[in-house]
């Protein structure tokens, strides 16, 4: 099974696809981010954000696709227009398969490293240790979207708790 998680962002949004084989193993197909310039108007990168989770789709045909949910530490206004990317990866994701979960960063951190206040230091070296890479994946919004596939490979077994009803 093809999952593909992703951690969102508006100027810079990861994407992880793994493949948790029959036996239960998990191994790497690919990661990297979808960037949109900031010189562009919003709505027009929120389009940007649409069509490059489009070319991914159709690249990687993914059966389940899992998304970090926000969390707000200090500015909220921050956090404002990457819910509304987060809105537009929701939303196509809905569209394309139907088959979204979606978990906090401390559900990650708990399903990858067995402790919910993990650092990223700890959580990128459990990423390349799980997916045997040579090396911690870069930029960070491409390990942590890996990390939101991990979590989902690891707890989907838990049926739909997870998902969109």
């Amino acid at each position: 099974m093809i999952i593909l998680g992703i951690d969102p962002g508006y100027g810079t949004m990861g994407y992880g696809v793994i493949e948790k084989l029959d036996n239960g193993n998990v191994v790497p197909v690919d990661y990297g981010v979808v960037k949109t310039p900031s010189n562009e108007s919003f709505p027009v990168r929120l389009a940007m954000l649409e069509e490059g989770l489009n070319r991914i789709y159709q690249k990687f045909s993914p059966a389940e696709i899992a998304v970090e949910e926000l969390f707000f530490t200090k500015n909220i206004t921050t956090g404002i227009p990457v819910a509304h990317a987060r809105g537009v990866i929701l939303v196509s994701a809905i569209k394309y398969c139907g088959r979204l979960f979606e978990y906090t960063p401390m559900q990650i951190k708990q399903a990858l490293t067995g402790y919910g206040r993990a650092d990223k230091v700890q959580m990128m070296n459990v990423v390349t240790s799980l997916l045997h890479l040579k090396s911690v994946p870069r930029p960070d919004d491409a390990a942590d979207a890996l990390a939101v596939a991990l979590c989902h490979a690891h707890t989907n077994r838990f049926g739909d708790m997870f998902g969109i009803k």
